[in-house]
């Protein structure tokens, strides 16, 4: 057996059904799990072993075989052994429409929290997989919350996060069954800095959910990152953290909006301030509402040049707020941009924006590649495009690009421009033909070529 479950586990190609077949015809699955039982001292031999079997699993044959090899799964789940009990929880995935699964889930709960790293992933891994049907879900709630000790609580958290992305339904069943409240209670409670650290993280992850808002907005946790921005004494890595995740969830609420404008004049977190309004910026909704007045903040980072990290962030974020993925503003907020734009010229040194625009255009490859973003979103105005055409130089930058990582937002900004002239009244202006056909021929050459394609060059061998 050793010998042949080694060939089996570290065979090169894909184990076929006819494969595990013939292997199991030869060693039974009960012999594997007794021998499982009985490695003693033999070294690699269970490494050996849990290899072999998660190989045969992972065949539809092997899977079809475990339910009649339940009373196996149910000891490995509670196994001393890290990698059997992984790979009880590996098997468990196999049974997700099974009624056997309500026999294993608690001790599926138990391998997340007692286990170690390897065993509470693939558990959290077949809880996940046993989410994704309706059965399943009433299998896990609510008796999940019942299971969480001080020391299991991040990983039950990371559960929480992970099954709110499965469905609506699983979103929805974690919501009713209250587990919320834990995550609640770990971002309040500021004692344990690490702690409320990695709940934050956690809560960072399912706001990117696409059902995190929607039940978000029911519970307290706004309130709490509201008043956790708010609070000066509150260490500012939290309060950073704070700020981005009300960037991500909370596009329409106001006193989040005001608490994060609010900390655009403390540096240690105007970066993260800066991303969570350019978030924000990203939907229209979202977008309309900043620009009266947070976005004062925004436009008069984007060039100022006194702090590069803040700029760099400042520029990414009024790409996203002049839409640079989306469709336009409505006319009030189109108006506000547009005037917080020309103020912000007119109180520099440039005086206009073409003049704010190359500023950044002649700037490192970083910003440059931000600026490009910035134009590409607004561009698309009748104002800008006049700014952006005014001036030979912005238009001999974005249409001649070098540097590999600019290349594709150079040829992006290109194409906006390019698009935005044909379509308006002046592409049979005399004064723009000569950038209406740059920018066309730099349209043409796509975004990876260069300038000019190279030649080869044949030369005279050298001798000695």
């Amino acid at each position: 057996l050793p010998e042949a479950a080694s060939d089996y586990a570290s065979y090169p190609g894909t184990q076929t059904d006819a494969s595990a077949k013939e292997f199991l015809d030869s060693f039974p699955l009960p012999l594997i799990f007794s021998a499982l039982q009985s490695v003693g001292d033999v070294s690699g031999l269970e490494s050996t072993l849990v290899s072999c079997l998660e190989r045969i699993f992972n065949t539809k044959y092997g899977a079809s075989l475990i339910p009649q090899n339940m009373p196996f799964v149910q000891v490995g789940l509670q196994a001393y052994s890290q990698l059997v009990r992984c790979l009880a929880c590996k098997a468990v995935s196999c049974l997700l429409e099974n009624e056997q699964l309500v026999i294993v889930y608690p001790l599926l709960v138990n391998c997340l929290i007692d286990g170690n790293e390897l065993v509470a992933t693939a558990s959290m891994d077949a809880i996940l997989n046993l989410a994704r049907f309706p059965d399943g879900i009433g299998i896990i709630f609510p008796n999940i919350a019942a299971r969480c000790s001080s020391l299991a609580r991040i990983r039950v958290l990371a559960l929480i996060a992970k099954l709110f992305s499965v469905s609506s339904s699983a979103a929805s069943a974690v919501y009713h069954s209250n587990l919320l409240g834990l995550l609640e209670a770990e971002v309040n409670d500021t004692n344990d800095m690490l702690m409320t650290l990695s709940a934050l993280e956690l809560l960072y992850e399912l706001a990117e959910s696409p059902h995190g808002t929607e039940f978000l907005l029911r519970t307290t946790l706004l309130q709490q990152l509201t008043s956790m921005i708010s609070n000066t004494s509150a260490e500012s890595i939290l309060r950073s953290r704070a700020i981005l995740i009300c960037g991500r969830i909370l596009s329409t609420v106001k006193t989040a909006l005001l608490a994060i404008d609010g900390r655009l004049q403390e540096t240690d977190e105007c970066d993260s301030a800066l991303e969570a309004l350019g978030h924000i910026g990203s939907a229209n909704q979202g977008a309309s509402l900043l620009l009266s007045p947070a976005a004062r903040h925004v436009v008069e980072a984007a060039f100022d040049r006194r702090g590069r990290g803040k700029q760099l962030a400042a520029l990414h974020a009024l790409a996203n707020i002049s839409g640079e993925n989306r469709s336009g503003l409505n006319n009030d907020a189109e108006e506000c941009l547009r005037r917080l734009i020309y103020a912000a010229a007119a109180e520099s040194s440039k005086l206009t924006p073409s003049g704010l625009f190359l500023s950044v255009l002649q700037q490192d490859s970083e910003i440059r590649l931000a600026a490009y973003r910035m134009i590409t979103g607004l561009v698309t105005r009748p104002w800008c495009l006049l700014e952006v055409c005014s001036k030979q130089e912005i238009i001999n930058i974005v249409t001649d690009e070098t540097t590999k990582k600019g290349m594709e937002a150079r040829y992006n900004c290109c194409t906006a421009i390019n698009k935005t002239l044909s379509a308006s009244n002046k592409i049979n202006d005399v004064a723009f033909s000569g950038i209406a056909s740059k920018l066309q021929e730099a349209v043409k050459r796509g975004p990876y070529l260069a300038k000019e394609e190279a030649q080869p060059v044949v030369m005279t061998a050298e001798r000695f």
